[in-house]
């Protein structure tokens, strides 16, 4: 199976894309999948499960997700009672600012979320009202066109994230639900691969470790994230990867040998084959 690589808009002075007010059945929904943009959900209905990074999370009205850029993630919505929801996908040079307060920061919220590992935010009424209008107010705004409608998404969007930072910043990490679906085993075999991408991750490995048979760890596996072992070890060791471009100076040949991949050509050829461009190529860029 190939990785899902999600397309957006290729405006590079309004990289923002919106997907809103979306009811998707499982059919429709993508497989695993990640990307360098940062993913905000808001749902308004239905029921599901969204797998962010190494946890799942049972989707209802008012819940607002956070999705950090290069998270494997999925949804698996409700046969019966689809999540209908709202997504907007934002590089972060769109709400970037001059530092008038040293002390925040508008991606704080996502840099919170990837630290304590939890994606899910259960809102208030008020939070709830003001999304709904925020989310109504920006899709006017792409439809109607009028003249400084990307300043005025750009601000909707600050004024979203300004919220939540308000909010997600005056919690405690204690205070955050468990998020674990699923059996135990699976939950500490998410994190394992997490932690160790250097390691030898084989099906039969990690179902040694698990202590079940590798049948029952990949039926498992595959039931919960919608990916095979493989093909998530390797979306995962990329993520991790474009990670490590883009916070050190390190070679690549460093960074593929960290991230658990073979030899260098392997790198090239997995990285080319889940982000369509090579290693190289996304060093440069960055």
């Amino acid at each position: 199976m190939n990785p899902i690589r999600k397309s957006f808009s290729d405006d590079p002075l309004f990289p923002f894309d919106f997907v809103y007010k979306d009811t998707k059945s499982p059919q429709r929904e993508l497989p695993d999948h990640l990307h360098d943009r940062y993913e905000l959900i808001y749902v308004y209905g239905g029921k599901g499960t969204l797998f962010i990074d190494q946890k799942f999370y049972d989707m209802g009205p008012g819940d607002i997700f956070l999705i950090p850029g290069n998270s494997i993630h999925r949804a698996l919505p409700d046969t019966v009672e689809p999540v209908t929801s709202t997504a907007i996908f934002f590089a972060p040079s769109l709400i970037s600012h001059e530092n008038l307060d040293d002390s925040y920061s508008s991606l704080r919220c996502f840099e919170l979320a990837r630290k304590w590992k939890h994606y899910k935010i259960e809102t208030s009424a008020q939070l709830q009202k003001h999304m709904v209008m925020a989310l109504e107010d920006i899709h006017l705004e792409l439809n109607q066109k009028n003249p400084g409608y990307r300043y005025a998404i750009s601000l909707q969007l600050q004024q979203v994230l300004l919220r939540l930072n308000r909010l997600v910043m005056s919690m405690h990490v204690s205070e955050l639900d468990d998020a674990r679906i699923g059996p135990l085993w699976m939950n500490k075999i998410l994190h394992y691969i997490a932690q160790h991408p250097d390691q030898n991750l084989g099906l039969s490995a990690l179902a040694e470790q698990a202590s079940v048979t590798p049948a029952h760890f990949s039926r498992v596996f595959k039931q919960l994230t919608g990916m095979n072992v493989t093909d998530y070890v390797n979306a995962k060791r990329i993520a991790q990867a474009k990670e490590l471009i883009r916070t050190t100076d390190e070679g690549l040949s460093w960074i593929a040998d960290r991230c658990g991949f073979e030899s260098l050509p392997h790198f090239h050829r997995m990285f080319k084959r889940m982000t369509g461009q090579t290693p190289g190529a996304y060093k440069r860029k960055r």
